[in-house]
């Protein structure tokens, strides 16, 4: 489904990712983990096609088409999700109008009427333990961390995407705000895959991957089962670049 190689990207001509290559198939949960700096957050945002970062050379697909040939809003109806470390607020929107228009956007033909998006958000926003007055709060605005996380996988479930990008989802959840994100992410990943960008194994506790991926200074170093995370946990990073 997806598929990375080679991937060299730079941003004002400083080179951050050098050499990545990755595939994610529907149904694989893959872990991405790494130091501050280490071009995790990067490579989501260049999958998504933020402007900011410059594909130097190396091929990038999506179901076949490489990525360069679609805009961002394409690559949002072609199936991918992108969910941010530091989602944005905006005063004035509020979230169920937002919900609403953005799934009516992205899934197009195929958006639910407006009983069937009810029916869906009431559904969803049950499982993610989140009261319906919210939905009338502005979008992030005044949100704790664990609000607007729970928002981004609200938001994950309504447009019901083939290629979810999480980055740094469990910042700032604490123990029963992770466990119920984490049943949110677990609700999808059968019929699609995920990228998941973390820094702990806790997380991982709760959303078992299929493969756990290193990445040191722009580049894969090291690829293994759930077991690496734990190996991490316990040793960091440093008997790796040993």
């Amino acid at each position: 489904m997806l598929s990375i190689e080679n991937l060299h990207v730079s941003v004002d001509d400083t080179e951050i990712l050098k050499g990545v290559s990755l595939r994610i198939n529907l149904g694989e949960v893959h872990a991405v983990m790494g130091r501050n700096g280490s071009g995790k957050s990067t490579l989501a945002n260049v999958i998504m096609g933020h402007p900011a970062y410059e594909i130097t050379s190396g091929d990038i697909k999506f179901k076949g088409t490489p990525l360069e040939e679609m805009e961002v809003f394409e690559r949002a109806r072609a199936g991918m999700f992108l969910s941010f470390q530091y989602p944005s607020s905006i005063p004035g929107v509020q979230v169920g109008t937002f919900l609403r228009k953005s799934v009516s956007a992205v899934r197009g033909d195929e958006a639910p009427t407006a009983r069937e998006f009810r029916k869906e958000l009431k559904s969803h926003m049950d499982a993610l333990e989140m009261d319906k007055s919210f939905l009338a709060r502005y979008v992030n605005d005044g949100f704790s961390g664990g609000e607007k996380k729970r928002l981004e996988i609200l938001q994950m479930l309504l447009l019901n995407p083939t290629l979810a990008l999480l980055d740094e989802t469990d910042s700032g959840l604490d123990i029963d705000a992770l466990r119920v994100v984490a049943e949110g992410i677990n609700s999808i990943t059968p019929s699609a895959g995920c990228l998941l960008i973390t820094h702990y194994q806790r997380l991982l506790d709760h959303v078992k991957p299929d493969y756990v991926h290193v990445m040191i200074d722009g580049k894969i170093v090291k690829t293994g089962g759930a077991d690496l995370a734990v190996k991490l946990e316990e040793k960091g990073y440093d008997w790796i670049e040993a």
